[in-house]
């Protein structure tokens, strides 16, 4: 058996909210063997000092878009961009995400065609180096809605809609979207993901839209399940979480305009919601610099409901609710920029232990994955991440890794501070 041994300075071991001084780390062929001040030591075992830094478990990011290479050239994935592109631009988000110390990220899905499940299981034999994933192949959507990007271009209407039959899971009515869940799961979609809203990226919808009927949500959601996947649903106002809360949805991404009562609902079913606090921290923190790098309709949309957008982050922070992690970055930072999410979380006064509870334990438990990742713990695979910062009190600490490894093997670390 290959032996490690990780000597560190402080531990987070995704099980309490504390920092443990001076704890080792034994690790035999990738999985975590033992945990404490004082771990066997078998013959050859090579010991990495790692007592300068806070060691945590691999940080897992819940709602990355992974099919881009920079968030400044998104504008040119309707026309220009082809399908094996965006398949590079996952790739090296993946390798990217993990350097920086996230080791598993979920995959929310794409406009069109990426092959990020092709990008997965490269990952998974071990032919490219990159974060864990978890995959949603493609949004199921409407035409016209936050899920179809041929709006940029609905000035032409015979491109616009013959480039609609490019996006394999946007249609119309419950048969529709039934098939399209099962080929989803045909394919090896690991999850179904819902644009059940408009939203603030997209230039002709609203927030405020419901974007498919109640009888294609029950499909989806009702085919999904008999399936054995679970479904997780772009949503952001009451109206529409209380609708998919009641139809049995298993999460809900941002729940940015939720109310008290759309969040008890959320609470009393013990469905998830991923918050993605990043996109509008701009917004609620009112960072004008950055505001002025979204286009014009976005800053539109975020002036008009920023009194609603700053009550719905304070009830969901102050909630009982299952948080999980996730940064929804598309504007202004890159797709891999994963610690962005964490400065949000602490500049928002949340208690560092939920922000790093949520990023381990807690997104491991969304992703079905706590039986090997999210903690260190013996028996878990050996995903850690350590850091040089004061993750307590710096709220930037999870843009600097300083050491990672996945399941067993260092890969290079890096700073996304720069």
């Amino acid at each position: 058996m290959n032996y490690k041994k990780l000597l560190c300075g402080q531990l987070y071991d995704g099980l309490e909210d504390r920092l443990r001084p001076h704890q080792e780390i034994l690790i035999g062929d990738g999985t975590i063997l033992e945990v404490g001040p004082h771990t066997a030591a078998p013959q050859g075992c090579r010991v990495v000092d790692l007592s300068a830094l806070t060691v945590t478990p691999g940080m897992i990011d819940a709602h990355v878009h992974a099919s881009f290479f920079d968030w400044r050239e998104i504008g040119k994935d309707v026309v220009y961009y082809s399908d094996g592109m965006r398949a590079l631009a996952v790739a090296e988000c993946a390798r990217k995400a993990l350097s920086g110390g996230f080791t598993t990220i979920r995959h929310v899905g794409w406009f069109r065609q990426d092959y990020s499940l092709d990008v997965k299981r490269a990952i998974e034999a071990g032919y490219i180096q990159g974060a864990r994933m978890v995959v949603a192949p493609h949004f199921l959507c409407t035409p016209g809605s936050h899920g179809d990007t041929t709006q940029s271009i609905a000035v032409n209407p015979a491109l616009s809609n013959f480039l609609e039959g490019q996006y394999p899971t946007m249609g119309t009515g419950a048969d529709f979207f039934r098939n399209a869940v099962r080929h989803e799961v045909k394919i090896g979609a690991d999850f179904i993901k819902i644009m059940a809203t408009g939203g603030f990226f997209t230039p002709n919808d609203s927030p405020e839209d419901i974007q498919l009927s109640d009888d294609e949500l029950r499909s989806i959601i009702d085919t999904a399940h008999a399936l054995h996947t679970t479904v997780t649903a772009h949503a952001y106002t009451a109206q529409l979480v209380s609708k998919l809360a009641d139809m049995g949805i298993d999460g809900i991404e941002h729940a940015s305009l939720a109310d008290r009562e759309a969040i008890h609902r959320l609470e009393d079913r013990d469905i998830y919601v991923v918050p993605t606090l990043c996109p509008y921290d701009e917004i609620v923190l009112l960072d004008e610099e950055k505001l002025s790098q979204k286009s014009p309709e976005f800053r539109r949309k975020l002036y008009h409901y920023r009194d609603r957008l700053v009550e719905s982050r304070r009830l969901l922070l102050d909630s009982n609710l299952r948080l999980g992690y996730g940064t929804d970055l598309v504007v202004g930072y890159q797709n891999y920029e994963c610690g962005r999410e964490y400065s949000a979380w602490l500049r928002n006064g949340v208690d560092p232990y939920r922000a790093l509870k949520a990023a381990t334990a807690e997104n491991a438990r969304i992703l079905g994955l706590s039986h090997q990742i999210g903690t260190i713990e013996p028996g878990k695979l050996a995903d850690v991440a350590a850091w040089g910062r004061d993750l307590l009190r710096d709220h930037t600490a999870l843009l600097d890794c300083a050491f990672v490894m996945k399941e067993g093997r260092e890969v290079p670390s890096r700073s996304m501070l720069y």
